[in-house]
């Protein structure tokens, strides 16, 4: 500095010089720092960091705080307006908006959900993930929870009481608003015992509970119509490839194939049943079983499309041709009916309706209403794997 010379013995030796100097020195002096103040100085050039504002956070996400400064409103005004849970001017709505998508803040769910008692999330216990029925059902659940503000937690019960007992207890530790079922083996009593605490929707059972809501296809409906479209077409040999029967809908949809028989004079011949497990290699298996027994029929129901589907390449292979020697109706009418050769005739059931209206029985029993689902009735629909029987 010009007005230090240098040091003496620790003492600061001044310059002496022209007046004009002189004031200039007079002028630095007094604010320039004294002795006790330069020892207190760090040794090297880094100054102490800068304490940061209490709103910011060092993983650069935005918070509420920073929100309601740059909106020049309280961080309570903000979470008012994000939570709609009281009436705000709309020039403070305006602000805190600006603010919001200047600086690309994204509401918390979970924590706006814990604000108001929920975790805005909701478990659904399917029972094959991979099945294509059930993916159906699971998207048109997803999308009108989501469109809603919730989350849904899949798990699978694998068509298993103890696995569907797990999935429940695990959904309950998780602490979701409500549970959807769909179908599954757990007993009547223990699933309303399980899941007695929170709101709860059950797809293809009948049940009755003060939160609960249940609802089903009508499948017995659904197999008389594919079992008469038969029967008109001239076949009376229908072969049947039933469900596994511990299946509410697989008992269902058997009933419904034998009142068609019955109203059409015909007897049940039990060597054209067989049962199998809804699946494209358990439709394979039943055609080999039925041919194994010498059974003879020119026409064939299948309990779902995906048995059908088998069923189609099982017979393709014994060089029986769909529709020309054998014709095939299935259950469902799943994306895959549309699509195989030759194109199925089958039952549909809107499996992605389904899903939908079990997602939004579920909202209205968290809003304190009461659902009233009102699903298609079943629905033939004719395609190019049946035709009419030449005697």
């Amino acid at each position: 500095m010009e007005h230090f010379a240098g040091r003496s013995n620790g003492v600061l030796r001044s310059v002496h010089g022209s007046p004009c100097i002189r004031r200039r020195r007079a002028r630095a002096i007094s604010v320039a720092p004294t002795l006790p103040q330069l020892a207190a100085l760090p040794m090297n050039d880094k100054q102490p960091p800068a304490k940061k504002a209490p709103s910011s956070r060092t993983d650069g996400v935005v918070t509420l705080e920073q929100v309601a400064e740059l909106a020049g409103v309280s961080p309570s005004t903000v979470s008012r307006i994000l939570n709609g849970t009281a009436a705000v001017s709309q020039a403070k709505k305006d602000a805190v908006q600006a603010a919001i998508q200047e600086l690309g803040f994204r509401p918390n769910p979970v924590a706006r959900g814990l604000a108001g008692g929920r975790t805005l999330s909701i478990g659904v216990v399917t029972q094959i993930i991979s099945s294509p029925f059930y993916g159906e059902a699971l998207l048109g659940i997803e999308r009108e929870l989501e469109r809603a503000g919730y989350v849904p937690l899949f798990v699978s019960g694998n068509w298993n009481e103890d696995d569907e007992r797990k999935a429940i207890e695990t959904l309950l530790s998780r602490r979701v608003d409500g549970i959807i079922v769909l179908a599954g083996l757990l007993k009547d009593e223990a699933l309303l015992a399980l899941t007695a605490s929170l709101p709860t929707v059950v797809v293809g059972r009948q049940l009755t509970g003060p939160q609960l809501y249940s609802f089903r296809f009508d499948n017995r409906l659904g197999a008389r119509a594919a079992t008469q479209h038969l029967i008109e077409q001239g076949h009376r040999r229908i072969a049947f490839i039933a469900g596994d029967l511990v299946h509410d809908d697989a008992v269902d949809r058997q009933q419904g194939y034998f009142e068609a028989l019955a109203t059409a004079g015909i007897a049940v011949d039990q060597n054209l049943i067989v049962q199998s497990d809804y699946t494209e290699a358990g439709g394979m298996q039943a055609v080999s079983r039925l041919l194994e027994r010498d059974a003879r029929f020119t026409a064939m129901f299948c309990s779902n499309d995906q048995m059908a589907i088998g069923a189609c390449l099982g017979l393709h292979r014994r060089n029986l041709r769909v529709p020309d020697d054998v014709s095939l109706v299935g259950f469902d009418d799943l994306i895959m009916a549309r699509y195989a050769m030759p194109p199925l005739t089958t039952v549909r059931q809107s499996v992605y309706e389904m899903g939908s209206e079990a997602a939004m029985a579920m909202l209205k029993l968290l809003n304190g209403g009461s659902p009233n689902v009102q699903l298609p009735a079943p629905e033939l629909v004719v395609r190019e794997s049946t035709r009419r029987l030449h005697r």
